[in-house]
């Protein structure tokens, strides 16, 4: 694929660094390193492991999970675990600085344990942190007047700034270094609200939104997404999308609006434009439709661009209708200046769970590839009612409606199993709702894409994704009348929404051998022309090695979740998948050039940097995924090409 652009927009970070969870906030997940390319990645190796020490306990939630992308600022890496610690490392030896514990308490409510990334304020005098400013140990606790900062969002609802430099708590920032992200909320469940998702640092502010429970209760916090003073923590403007005109800071005594939707993913920003892009999740019950105002359905399941100054609305773009699926918007938005027939566009590509790629102009929101609507299922339990149209993108990579056919097993009676249950559950293609029989949602709200997102490269005008296909049940329990005891919250997929008639029971739809249903390939990458909107190729991704008792590397497409990275060099990176390992491919043909094995499962995406030496550096955070079952761990590895 040729390069177009000689001159991209490629965000504020140097060229040597990782400055945020996409390496900018535009979100690309593109480095302009080219030292690795396709002739030389087969002689990457391993040049050093460190292990955090963060491990999940016998109190935690099974969806403890290691999701950071680190950091690379001036010779230090940044990233944070499942449990809240903030590490720094030596850039090029992997040896630990500094480590900062948030001391989070175990908390069975939660329905994550996870940390996806730290967030950075570059100094007012501009000098970058390195070793040589280290003073103050992290393990003491103490504070100090920052600087640069970082921040960390925790498990139990605070968000933390810490000097770069010493991981010193900043003195000036909340509360001694702490800001309480409860503040102002309407319930106030242990564990029903977090960030799992670093924060947008942007236009002098720390912009922080969070994650609600799903399906636990019908009366829960807010999904409001608050700017605050980046120094001070002074909150400047709160967008309630229960209550969108008014953006102004909340009085003390005020509470936003139970229950709204949240954006639980990574956030963009384009602050050229003044500009910040929000993945909107559903409002809790995800499954259940009548408690939603006319606000919760405008901007629940969309992309929402607001204004860095005031919060205000500038555009938003839906996704679902009445979303009655949990299909979150779950990815960061990819922001690019894209070539089209209408000449260079601010663009924004952001992928959905149900598998649509949809590509805007990220100042109005305009469709650069066209938006249809197509016609939905319907029939719902009495007090609902289900979208007659749904839309889709003309860049997408649904799968045709499933078969009975494709009912697919280790053994032929796993395959009469999945047959049967077929035959036993509702399903009359994407969007049928879900029902007291039990529905087949394909593609399942795990996603054709998740959080792990996609890659796009400004010079190329290309994007890099790992699409998968795996059908869930959905099934609606009534209650008559009683709730749940709460400690069944989560057990094996049933979600009890106190309060509300009917609770929700979500799984995957596996065989009694625990592998999908529906026949192999599972799991592709796959690469998109983005001046055109076609898609390049489309490769079956990853083995059966760590699905089976046995160690087969059979190539069969498998899932995962997680995200890609491309660099200059024409390579694209990617862990992600069930099997234990981290992949280069040709970004120009998808054809894998390399692997290694992981020591543990790699559900996080990984970065590039240059070491103090001008040497190029890939890095893969190890450490599993508790609900997808891959091998738990407490890595962070580090490679580069064979001197």
């Amino acid at each position: 694929m040729q390069v177009d652009s000689e001159s991209p927009n490629l965000g504020d970070a140097p060229e040597a660094s990782w400055y945020a969870y996409g390496r900018t906030n535009m979100g690309q997940r593109y480095s302009p390193l080219a030292q690795i390319t396709p002739q030389n990645v087969g002689q990457l190796e391993e040049v050093w492991q460190y292990r955090t020490g963060d491990m999940k306990g016998p109190e935690d939630i099974g969806e403890t999970t290691y999701q950071a992308t680190p950091l690379k600022i001036g010779d230090t890496l940044y990233l944070c675990t499942p449990h809240n610690w903030l590490v720094a490392l030596d850039a090029d030896l992997g040896t630990k600085r500094w480590v900062y514990d948030a001391k989070v308490a175990p908390e069975s409510q939660r329905q994550h344990q996870t940390c996806r990334g730290v967030s950075y304020l570059p100094p007012a005098s501009g000098e970058v942190p390195s070793a040589a400013m280290l003073g103050v140990a992290a393990e003491t606790q103490a504070s100090v007047q920052c600087d640069a900062m970082l921040y960390m969002p925790t498990s139990d609802a605070r968000l933390i700034a810490l000097d770069p430099a010493t991981g010193a708590r900043c003195a000036g920032f909340g509360e001694n270094g702490e800001l309480d992200l409860i503040h102002n909320m309407p319930f106030k469940q242990a564990g029903f609200y977090y960030s799992t998702s670093p924060p947008v640092v942007a236009n002098g502010l720390v912009i922080v939104a969070g994650s609600v429970n799903d399906n636990y209760d019908k009366n829960s916090p807010s999904g409001v997404i608050r700017a605050y003073d980046a120094k001070t923590a002074e909150l400047v403007w709160n967008w309630d999308s229960g209550n969108p005109e008014e953006t102004a800071p909340i009085g003390p005594d005020e509470v936003y609006t139970p229950s709204s939707p949240n954006s639980w993913a990574i956030a963009s920003a384009d602050e050229y434009l003044g500009l910040i892009y929000f993945p909107m999740g559903n409002r809790t019950p995800d499954q259940l439709g009548w408690y939603r105002t006319e606000h919760d359905e405008k901007y629940a399941s969309s992309v929402v661009a607001l204004s860095l100054d005031t919060g205000q609305v500038a555009w938003v773009q839906q996704f679902v209708h009445h979303d009655l699926w949990d299909m979150d918007t779950p990815a960061q938005p990819s922001l690019i200046d894209l070539e089209t027939d209408k000449g260079l566009q601010p663009a924004l590509v952001i992928p959905t769970k149900q598998g649509d790629v949809y590509v805007l102009n990220r100042q109005t929101g305009e469709p650069i590839f066209a938006i249809d609507e197509l016609p939905a299922p319907q029939g719902t339990v009495e007090l609902d009612h289900a979208a007659p149209t749904q839309p889709i993108s003309a860049l997408t990579f649904r799968p045709p409606p499933m078969t009975e056919q494709q009912m697919w097993g280790a053994t032929p009676l796993d395959q009469m199993w999945c047959r049967i249950q077929f035959k036993s559950l509702r399903y009359e293609g994407q969007y049928t709702p879900p029902s007291e029989q039990g529905t087949l949602v394909y593609p399942g709200n795990f996603g054709v894409f998740n959080w792990g997102g996609i890659a796009v490269d400004p010079k190329r005008q290309v994007m890099f994704g790992m699409p998968l296909y795996l059908g869930f049940i959905q099934q609606l329990v009534e209650k008559n009348g009683s709730d749940m005891d709460a400690a069944n919250q989560g057990e094996q997929g049933l979600n009890s929404n106190e309060g509300a008639p009917y609770a929700v029971d979500m799984r995957p739809f596996l065989s009694p051998m625990g592998v999908p249903c529906q026949q192999p390939p599972w799991g592709y990458v796959a690469g998109v022309d983005l001046k055109t909107g076609e898609i390049a190729y489309k490769h079956k991704n990853g083995t059966i090695r760590d699905m089976t008792p046995l160690p087969l590397p059979i190539k069969m497409g498998v899932p995962g979740i997680g995200g890609p990275i491309i660099t200059e060099g024409g390579l694209a990176f990617l862990a992600a998948t069930v099997d234990d390992y981290l992949r280069a491919y040709d970004l120009s043909t998808g054809e894998q050039l390399w692997q290694a094995r992981l020591p543990a499962g790699g559900q996080a995406t990984p970065m590039t940097y240059l070491n103090s030496q001008g040497e190029q550096m890939v890095v893969q955070v190890a450490g599993g995924h508790g609900s997808v079952g891959t091998t738990i761990g407490d890595y962070v590895v580090a490679y580069k090409i064979k001197r």
